[in-house]
């Protein structure tokens, strides 16, 4: 979804990419001459955390409803409705929800966390658990430019 104008979505629509930690729906990709940002909507449950993982777009967790804990370059935040968390480009980063559900706007820079989120959906089941799905999860990664922190 590329635009230099007006984008309207409805409540339940935009490209779905269940990914391992939650359904990042994609809401908007906007892409003009002085920069360009991604907005997603993205639905998670309780459970372990993505592995730590390092990028090259910047992202912005924005909670509408539950509650979730990021962990930024070693620093933990408890994030609950109306709160966010920036995430730096090039710094570990990830997020869990503690309990139930979590439902929150993701906000990144530039136009590579769609295609990223796509590739990731074809390769690597959200049915799997993170330890046996790791040679899929680190070509993917590999094909963006994302790393697994510690790798």
């Amino acid at each position: 979804m590329s635009t230099t104008s007006t984008t309207h979505v409805r409540p339940d629509e935009g490209v779905r990419y269940p990914m391992i930690d939650g359904d990042h729906v994609v809401k908007a990709a906007v892409h003009e001459a002085d920069g360009a940002f991604e907005v997603f909507e993205v639905h998670s449950s309780a459970g372990p955390a993505a592995p730590a993982h390092v990028s090259p777009w910047a992202g912005v967790l924005y909670l509408l409803d539950g509650a979730l804990t990021a962990w930024v370059d070693g620093d933990t935040y408890d994030v609950e409705p109306g709160g966010l968390v920036t995430m730096p480009a090039g710094v570990p980063c990830t997020f869990s929800v503690p309990e139930g559900e979590a439902r929150f706007l993701a906000i990144t820079s530039g136009n590579g966390a769609a295609r990223f989120f796509a590739d990731f959906a074809r390769a690597v089941s959200a049915d799997r658990p993170v330890e046996e799905s790791m040679t899929e999860i680190m070509a993917v990664t590999a094909r963006h430019g994302v790393s697994l922190a510690g790798t």
